[in-house]
């Protein structure tokens, strides 16, 4: 195991001071860390804004950055690291630091677990030498490799697995934050009570889907519903919605998040571009990327009415507490669209949370109806 600070303290003397990236669960105790950082430290949008930020910071300043992501976000990544970073092209050198879920001999979910086993390949085929760090001896390689990143321009990385770094800090949680709006739950809670049995449901990655499948399993009065979780492909789950509406004509729900709604932002212009009257966008809206640690996504200064205007969408609703939420869901429900809810939530989610299984019979559930 690793100390998180430690960890900092060694890519300081190699004097790497710059990060940038998206928030993973593997490498959430950094999170402190790095909001010490302030201007030397930039959470983005998706894992290829973290390359292409710091193949900035090098154009820059000549120096060395680091991108950290988890590596279900490489493929975002792909681009700007084979098209602008690779020796053939610009050769920059930049220090990737990747959380390895699914890695072979671990168990993990099925999404992690088909990209666990290939993301050496995806390294070896982008040309990037890398390595795993799972002790301070390996603090070694790594410092080879960093070597090697500046001396012949090219990027690098290091893999590490699930608790491997820890931190002998306990922070608190500021409670001048999110401590406003609704609970997760509760909100669900009221969709499903009012949702006609016909229409379907597609929930973005995280929280939100391990929270809708649980009270669907829990509680009866919700069961017999028609959901599709999304349990990997972060930032995706608004054209899958898409794609489901432009065949249907009941009302298809797309359950998204803040964080995954910034990933790929630019959905937006399509969903309104198309104009179907069955689509329905929510935006569970609590500023964080809460499963992964709780970093800010940096959208409490963005305006989803004026954005979503802009984009094309007919309507926009707002919920921030539970004496409208009744009222404010059923005229959602009713509104041609494309329509968009934003619902300002609280931190916290259900305890002893469960996940979807089987995946391949909630995919034919889902189809059958």
């Amino acid at each position: 195991m690793i100390e998180v600070k430690k960890l900092f303290s060694f890519l300081k003397k190699k004097n790497i001071d710059f990060f940038a990236g998206v928030p993973d669960s593997i490498l959430k105790k950094t999170k402190e860390y790095f909001d010490k950082l302030n201007k030397k430290h930039l959470i983005t949008a998706n894992e290829g804004s973290a390359i292409s930020v710091c193949i900035g910071h090098y154009l820059s300043t000549g120096k060395l950055a680091c991108a950290y992501m988890q590596n279900s976000g490489l493929g975002n990544a792909l681009n700007p690291l084979a098209s602008i970073a690779h020796q053939k092209v610009y050769s920059i050198p930049i220090l990737l630091i990747i959380g390895w879920r699914g890695a072979p001999g671990t168990r993990d979910e099925p999404q992690h677990e088909v990209k666990g086993k290939i993301t050496r390949k995806l390294l070896k085929l982008l040309n990037i030498k890398f390595c795993e760090v799972k002790t301070y001896k390996d603090f070694k390689k790594l410092d080879n490799l960093i070597k090697f990143s500046k001396k012949f321009k090219c990027p690098v990385a290091c893999l590490i697995k699930k608790d491997i770094l820890f931190d002998k800090k306990s922070f608190k949680k500021s409670k001048k934050e999110f401590n406003s709006g609704i609970k997760r739950e509760t909100f669900l809670n009221y969709l499903l009570g009012n949702v006609n049995l016909k229409s379907k449901i597609i929930s973005t990655t995280g929280y939100t889907s391990r929270e809708l499948f649980q009270i669907r399993k829990y509680k009866n009065t919700h069961y017999q519903g028609n959901d599709f979780y999304m349990v990997g492909g972060m930032g995706h789950a608004s054209m899958v919605t898409l794609g489901v509406a432009m065949n249907n004509k009941r009302n298809i729900i797309c359950l998204d998040g803040d964080g995954s709604l910034s990933m790929h932002m630019g959905s937006l212009t399509t969903i309104g571009y198309k104009k179907l009257k069955n689509f329905k966008h929510i935006i569970l809206n609590n500023r964080s990327h809460e499963s992964v640690g709780g970093q800010k996504t940096n959208l409490e200064n963005l305006d989803l009415y004026k954005l979503s205007k802009s984009c094309g969408y007919k309507n926009y609703f707002f919920i921030d507490n539970e004496k409208i939420m009744k009222r404010t869901i059923s005229n959602f429900l009713k509104s041609k669209g494309p329509s968009l809810l934003e619902v300002k939530i609280k931190l916290g989610t259900i305890q002893n949370l469960g996940r979807p299984k089987k995946l391949n019979f909630i995919k034919s559930k889902f189809m059958e109806r």
